[in-house]
Order: structure tokens, then sequence, then C-alpha cells
């Protein structure tokens, strides 16, 4: 395999993965593989039970659809900026204790997001971002070091969880609201599901704590981690291909997150009950775990990914122009387009990050560049498509725009789908 290249690269614009020193077992793995399973189901729960009550929380705060949309945005934003920080919290304290503390955070964001003044809704949708964006960086990681036979099954053992949490979230938001009394316990029942997780991973840190001080790792495990995490290698801001794969992945989540925050609300604003908007909303989620299974698996037995990559936008656009021209009478059929695609989307841009890269250490800083730069596109398209929707009082032209995006999706797979190395 050829050798990477060694040029220097500004740690603070495009960050490393955290990293995990190199360990002696800290917990039993029938433990660990508990705690990466909690974990993973509160990666997207906070988040995916927000839409389906969008209107209880827009009604009782008087919101419009623009300041409405910042409950989405906030926490993209969030998420893009707390990647930055998790790799050095990681070599200060340790994974599994910022794993425990970013859920401790989970938890107390939700609660506050449900606080009686409207500035608290904001402040706990920044802190529900920070603490997902600890979870998204250190997960991979931590997989890797704690599983290194399985990482594969395992991966696919956490990404499914996390399709599952965000359709558990999705679906049930409703009727929690009913049962609950209101959109507040719909979404403060998931500090719960945070809560457990917490409980789970604080024996795992103070044991990862003491096995660090027991063998010397203080300074020498932070010394050998951050060389882990190094800064050497190919210039990823001044590679077209590191850029594709970044936008891919911002591109994929920027519609992944519009149609978090609005898809239910299309439906309702066209006739569709709340309940049926959200059923027809967790069976979108749901069917992503096709696509995210399926897709790279294909991909990574083809040496160019360009023809999956065509495939799953032109999915992704049939049903997109489904829900622009008839949104409920075909819902079932676009929300199956949609989530497959999708799903799709989502692991091939993860694959990507692999097979553009010479090497293990070029993969995990390509991830962390595509993670920070693609979530902070990402916090964008909740607000704008907030905002046309509310300059235009119809859905024609906000969901027309997500066409647009699968025009940028369809150039950038033919790119970072080429067989090409960073």
């Amino acid at each position: 395999m050829p050798e990477p290249a060694t040029a220097p690269i500004p740690t603070t614009t495009t960050p490393t993965a955290p990293p995990v020193a190199p360990a002696v077992r800290r917990a039993h793995p029938a433990l660990v593989l508990t705690g990466i399973v909690l974990a993973s189901l509160n990666m997207r729960a906070a988040l995916a039970g927000v839409s389906p009550v969008m209107s209880g929380i827009s009604d009782h705060f008087g919101l419009t659809a623009t300041a409405s949309s910042l409950v989405t945005t906030i926490p993209l934003l969030f998420m893009g900026l707390g990647s930055i920080v998790a790799p050095r919290l990681a070599r200060r304290f340790g994974t599994e204790a910022v794993l425990c503390g970013a859920l401790a955070l989970l938890c107390g964001g939700i609660l506050l997001r449900v606080a009686p003044p409207a500035a608290a809704l904001f402040v706990g949708c920044a802190l529900v971002g920070t603490a997902i964006a600890l979870l998204n960086v250190l997960m991979p990681g931590l997989v890797k070091r704690d599983f290194p036979d399985r990482a594969a099954s395992m991966t696919a053992v956490y990404s499914t969880t996390l399709i599952l949490g965000a359709t558990g979230s999705a679906a049930a938001a409703v009727p929690l609201e009913n049962a609950l009394g209101g959109w507040q316990g719909s979404l403060a029942s998931w500090a719960l599901l945070a809560a457990v997780a917490v409980v789970v991973w604080l024996p795992q840190a103070v044991w990862a704590r003491r096995a660090r001080r027991d063998a010397g790792a203080g300074a020498g495990l932070a010394t050998g981690a951050a060389g882990t995490g190094g800064s050497s290698g190919p210039d990823l801001l001044r590679s077209p291909l590191a850029w594709q794969v970044t936008l891919l992945m911002g591109t994929q989540s920027l519609v992944a997150y519009v149609c978090i925050a609005w898809m239910p609300t299309v439906f309702t604003d066209n006739g569709m009950s709340k309940g049926q908007a959200g059923i027809v909303y967790a069976f979108y989620t749901l069917v992503q775990m096709a696509g995210s299974f399926f897709v790279p698996i294909v991909a990574g037995r083809l040496r160019d990914q360009r023809v999956p990559a065509v495939v799953v936008v032109l999915l992704m656009a049939a049903g997109v122009t489904g829900l622009l021209v008839a949104p409920v009478a075909g819902a079932w059929v676009w929300a199956t387009l949609m989530g497959v695609a999708q799903g799709g989307l989502l692991g091939l841009a993860l694959t990507l990050m692999v097979l553009r890269t010479r090497d293990a250490q070029t993969a995990s800083r390509l991830s962390g560049m595509a993670q920070t730069w693609g979530y902070l596109l990402a916090s964008v398209g909740p607000f704008a498509i907030g905002a046309v929707h509310e300059a235009t009082g119809g859905w024609t032209l906000p969901v027309g725009l997500l066409l647009v995006a699968c025009a940028a999706l369809l150039f950038l797979g033919l790119g970072a789908g080429r067989a090409r190395k960073i």
C-alpha cells in the first residue's frame, strides 16, 4: 500500500478522531456492549421525537415557522461545533468518562427544553446537540478499541440501534404527548433513557480512570493517545476529493434533518392527522435501516461507487417529487423511497470515508472533517426551509428546494464515487 503523504494539517480546522488509548480491559465486554447499545439509542431519540409534536411547541411559545426551525437547527449547529472539542476531552479525561458525561449532559438538556421560558428551550437544544456530537465522535473509536476483531459487526449494531432509537422516538412522540398531557411530557420522557445509559457508563468510567491511574497512564497515555490522532498526512483542506466526501456527508445530513424537522408538518398541513403523520414519519426512519445495511455492502464490493451513488440519489429525488405532487395520497410510497435512499446515502458517505483514504489515520481525519463541516452545513437546512415556508405560505417551494439538494448529491456522488485515494 502506498505510504501516505506527510504534509502537516492544521488541527484547529480539521479535527482528528478521538484518541482511544490501547487499554487494559475496563469492563466486561457484555457491559461495554450494553453501554454501546444504550448510548446509540440516545443518539437520535432526543431529536426525532421533536418534529411530531412541533405544532404543540410552536403554539405554546407562539413561535413562527422560522423560529420553530431553530429547535432542530440549534442542535445541528452544536453537533458540528461539539465535534471539534471531543478529541481534546477524550485525551484529557478518557473516552468512558466523556461518554458518561455526554449522556448526563444529554439528560440535562432534554429536561431543560421543557422548562417554562422559551430561552430554556433553545439552551436545552444547544446542550442536546453538544452531547450528541460527543457521542457521535467517540463511539466509532470505542467500538474499534474494545471489539477489534468484530469492528464491522459492532458498527452495524451501533448504527442499526441508532436508527431504531430515532424510529421509536418518532413513533411514540404523539402517543406520549396524549398520555402525558402535552408535548412537555413527550420530550421529557427521553431523559429517562439517557439516565439509564448514564447508570451503565458510570462504573465503566470509574474503572477506566482507575486503570489509567494504576497503569501509570496519566501523562504517558495522553501522549500516546495524541500520537494516534496525529495531524500528519495529506492536507485534507486542499483536497477536492476530501471536500466532495465532506459535502456529500453534509448535504445528505441537510436533507435528513429537513425531513426530521418538517416532514410530519408537510403531511398535517395537507390534511393528514397528527397521529397518522407520526406513524408515516416513523416508518420513514425505520426503512432507513435497509439502505444503511445494503448500500455499504454493495459499495464495498465495487471498485467504483458511482452507480450506487446515482441509484440512491434517484430514489431520493423520486420520493421528493412524489411528496411535492401528492403528499398525502402517496405518503407511504414517498416515505419508503426517501427512507431507503436516506439510509443508503448515510451508509455510502460513511463507506467513502474509508474507501477514499489510504490508511486508518487519514480515514479518521476525513471522518472528523466530514462530521464537523457536514453538521454545520446541515444546520442551515431546517432553518432555511422554515423561513421559505413562512415567506411563501406553502410547501411547494420548500420541498422543491430538496430537489436542488438531490442535484448537488448527484454531482458530489459522481465525484466522490470515483476510484481515487487521498
